[in-house]
């Protein structure tokens, strides 16, 4: 079982700067992938960015690449997401997921996904 808590959502203005933390509880956080993933008002869960269990190979959303930046320290049990250049549509509740397959390639689909944290608001203003 691994439980997963998201951290450092707020308020930012357009071109601002945030960083997401995930914080995992568990021995096995470092063989699992990880997600970030997430929800607008009205709008269906949106894959953002994964990450490997050894921090080697990440894949992004294209709705985010070369502003967001997704990686992982093992040793603290902790995934991240640098986001950089926000914009309001990036405003939504940003949630980490857990992936415990292994040997598959990262996911962007939520059903792959087998723990979730509760999320955090980030809130982009123009």
């Amino acid at each position: 079982q691994v439980q997963l808590v998201e951290s450092g959502g707020g308020l930012v203005q357009a071109g601002g700067s945030l960083r997401l933390s995930c914080a995992a509880s568990g021995r096995t956080f470092s063989s699992y992938a990880m997600g970030w993933f997430r929800q607008a008002p009205g709008k269906e869960r949106e894959f953002v960015a994964a990450i490997s269990w050894s921090g080697g190979s990440r894949y992004y959303a294209d709705s985010v690449k070369g502003r967001f930046t997704i990686s992982r320290d093992n040793a603290k049990n902790t995934v991240y997401l640098q986001m950089n250049s926000l914009k309001p549509e990036d405003t939504a509740v940003y949630y980490c997921a857990a992936d415990q397959r292994v040997n598959y390639g990262l996911s962007s689909i939520m059903d792959t996904y087998d723990y979730w944290g509760q999320g955090t608001q980030v809130t982009v203003s123009s």
